[in-house]
């Protein structure tokens, strides 16, 4: 059964802060593991990554084998149906024409003084994306990273995903493939992102690491950020549905449990402000479970990890929501645009009754790559900006350098670098 609770009972807030404090992900400590393997890949590059790739994919894989071969992205998209493939364009094209306008443009000024300022945007070079493999194929994952990467400008996009027992999906071929992804290598795990951030004999080091992945391949990103760029570390997914008396109980229920459907520590929260609902959404989710091809997991995510909450209203429901911070927060009341200016922590927020989260997920053209874990405090999802770089432009004429020597040079002394105020001090002589 989830967690009930009631923010008026005396004892909500105890209750309220274990559930922010509860730990979804696994404690099994992998940091020696992986620092074990990222050690080795350093020290023996592709036959580290062979050794490894085989011994836990089992994929038989060699040096010669790790890329994908043009003919085999290929004939594995020629595999996808074409209305999979149609689904996948539409999706593609979408992300895409969000994405563009995120793109950011320079700024150039000059102000009173004579000082040029401005900021100029410029793409990374190479990008890394891990792409899960095995249970968790998502073909959705690869447009994701890929699309917002190419409208940056990246110019070189690398793609490692896991073939367990040598086996792939042909769908995430397919997908990148769209995306215009040729430089595919069939591995996963520590080991991969090892590979991209410090490079082997045959695949060249990238400068940037996104993409979702398990323990191991959260860990490996964590400990190989400031050799490379990251773009966050990824928990378990979660949604925050806030509902008053207008929402549908079978539409609730069934947002709910697709995320619980994720597993591995996946939650689902509903905060409503009606108790009748709350109620039936609650038998809703117990019927619609024994429809669902895999409602053993979606059952036990929502038995262990799932919560429905009372509150006296939609402004409460929004505070509520903003401690939790949840990666997805569906807004199921009849404005939900008067609810968006209080909701200040979210991933990404969905509009009313008839956006479930899953759109956003597939063909919405918002990013599915969200901050997790509470992290929507201080953290954006994926976007153009994570694969481009802002530097700044500054220019001084030889009065406006004047005008602004007397207090740098103050600045400098009361640092006691006085190298730094001769540097300035020096132009004034000449």
């Amino acid at each position: 059964m989830p967690l009930r609770l009631d923010s008026a009972a005396p004892d909500f807030e105890r209750h309220f802060t274990d559930l922010l404090g509860a730990k979804r992900e696994s404690s099994r400590d992998v940091n020696d593991t992986v620092a074990a393997i990222i050690a080795d890949v350093r020290a023996r590059g592709d036959e580290a990554v062979v050794e490894l790739t085989n011994k836990f994919d089992k994929a038989n894989v060699s040096a010669e084998t790790l890329r994908f071969t043009a003919e085999e992205i290929a004939a594995a998209a020629a595999q996808v149906p074409e209305y999979v493939r149609a689904a996948l364009q539409t999706a593609h094209d979408r992300i895409k024409s969000h994405h563009e306008k995120q793109k950011p443009e320079d700024s150039v000024y000059t102000d009173a003084l004579g000082v040029t300022l401005g900021s100029r945007w410029t793409p990374v070079d190479a990008v890394g994306i891990y792409v899960p493999g095995g249970l968790a194929s998502y073909p959705s994952s690869v447009l994701m990273n890929a699309v917002p990467a190419r409208v940056a400008g990246v110019e070189r996009i690398a793609m490692v995903v896991p073939t367990p027992n040598g086996e792939i999906n042909p769908a995430i071929l397919a997908a990148a493939q769209i995306a215009g992804i040729t430089e595919i290598y069939r591995i996963g795990g520590a080991q991969a992102v090892a590979a991209l951030a410090y490079g082997t004999a045959t695949i060249p080091r990238v400068d940037k690491i996104t993409g979702p992945g398990n323990a191991y391949v959260a860990t490996a990103k964590r400990q190989v950020f400031g050799q490379v760029g990251i773009d966050m570390i990824a928990g378990p997914s979660e949604v925050l549905v806030i509902a008053d008396s207008s929402a549908n109980p079978a539409w609730v229920a069934a947002d709910l449990i697709a995320q619980a459907e994720h597993g591995a520590g996946a939650q689902s929260i509903l905060v409503t402000t009606d108790e009748k609902l709350a109620d039936a959404v609650e038998a809703e989710v117990d019927r619609q479970l024994t429809l669902l091809p895999k409602g053993d997991m979606a059952r036990e995510g929502w038995d262990e990890l799932g919560a429905i909450i009372l509150v006296s209203s939609l402004e409460e429901a929004a505070v509520l929501g903003n401690r939790i911070a949840s990666e997805h927060v569906e807004l199921a009341v009849d404005d939900p645009q008067a609810l968006v200016p209080l909701i200040r922590h979210a991933g990404a927020i969905f509009l009313g009754h008839h956006t479930p989260e899953a759109i956003g997920d597939y063909v919405g053209g918002s990013n599915h790559v969200l901050p997790t874990a509470r992290s929507a405090r201080f953290a954006s999802g994926l976007g153009v900006l994570d694969f481009m770089k802002r530097t700044s432009l500054l220019g001084c004429t030889p009065s406006s350098l004047a005008a602004l020597a007397g207090p740098a040079v103050t600045i400098a002394e009361v640092e006691d670098l006085d190298g730094h105020g001769r540097s300035i001090s020096i132009r004034l002589n000449s």
